[in-house]
């Protein structure tokens, strides 16, 4: 039985004169994905980029809080060790992320209803989830 192609099968491959042959990696290239859609894979990777809800608080808890920051506020001099629970806000979905660190307090701002810390973050009090003062300061 005989090919179609039979004929040429076995033929060397032409030549250009016009044009130097292209290097293996040149003709690869020819094959590689086309990116059609420009930023589509960021999209889809922030569609599944998980955050997490803000938690509202109960009465109790924000008490504990408050009582927390008071003594923050009257042993500001010292600038207690915390250890601060608080949400973050996310940039461009709703929702968040939960962050703990542990930082001294450098000022309350009564005003501005923030704590700031040495680290340069300034948190606000509706932020915060969880608020404990460190021994051994």
């Amino acid at each position: 039985m005989t090919g179609k192609y039979d004929d040429i099968i076995n033929l060397s491959r032409p030549i250009s004169k016009n044009h130097k042959q292209m290097s293996v990696y040149e003709r690869s290239a020819q094959f590689a994905p086309f990116a059609a859609l420009t930023g589509y894979d960021e999209s889809i990777n922030e569609a599944g980029r998980k955050v997490d809800l803000r938690v509202e608080l109960g009465y109790d808890k924000i008490e504990e809080i408050s009582r927390s920051l008071s003594i923050i506020d009257q042993n500001i001099a010292s600038h207690p060790a915390i250890k601060i629970t608080y949400f973050k806000k996310d940039k461009l979905k709703d929702g968040g992320e939960y962050i703990t660190i542990s930082e001294r307090a450098k000022k309350i701002d009564s005003q501005r209803k923030s704590i700031i810390l040495f680290v340069g973050n300034s948190i606000s009090f509706e932020d915060i989830v969880d608020i404990n003062i460190l021994l051994n300061n």
